[in-house]
């Protein structure tokens, strides 16, 4: 993965039973973009932790708003805590940007097991995912949302904008 661009420290405290709390200073919408590349290993390094099942401890999150309340997340599933250890490992979590890049990674997981009409644009099969390299490429740019996750409208505005310069670019092409 890349090396990441100076980012703001995120405070993490490690319970005795192995859980970690991530605290952040500002909410996720502030978040980092991140490089596409870094959200490619990333998923990358993810299904191979899952594949030996590399299982690892809960983690929980807590993103200050600009009015000084709180929002909490918590990630109580197997497979989520998976995928935030293998980029614990891979990139580390102790900045914006590594946190950036976890959060993202969960929310494009979320929204392709909710949002059928993402279905076009990535396919499993046994040798793992192809995603489009414009749903990647919307992941790595666009804002979270303040419950860490990805807006529809934006998703398919952005998908349908690189598909419309994907046309024109075909279109021009052959000229």
């Amino acid at each position: 993965m890349t090396t990441q661009m100076p980012t703001r420290r995120v405070h993490v405290a490690t319970a005795e039973s192995g859980a970690r709390l991530y605290a952040v200073d500002r909410p996720p919408e502030e978040l980092p973009q991140v490089q596409v590349r870094d959200l490619a290993a990333a998923w990358d390094s993810a299904r191979a932790a899952a594949l030996d099942q590399r299982w690892d401890s809960v983690r929980g999150f807590r993103f200050r708003r600009a009015d000084g309340s709180w929002f909490e997340l918590a990630l109580l599933d197997v497979d989520v805590n998976c995928w935030a250890g293998a980029v614990e490992l891979t990139v580390g979590m102790e900045n914006e940007y590594g946190l950036s890049l976890c959060l993202r990674l969960i929310a494009l997981v979320e929204l392709l097991a909710r949002a059928r009409w993402t279905d076009p644009f990535f396919r499993i099969g046994r040798s793992g995912a192809l995603l489009h390299p414009a749903l990647l490429r919307a992941a790595a740019e666009l804002r979270l949302t303040p419950e860490a996750r990805f807006d529809d409208t934006s998703v398919q505005t952005h998908l349908a904008t690189a598909a419309g310069a994907i046309r024109g670019e075909r279109t021009n092409g052959g000229e």
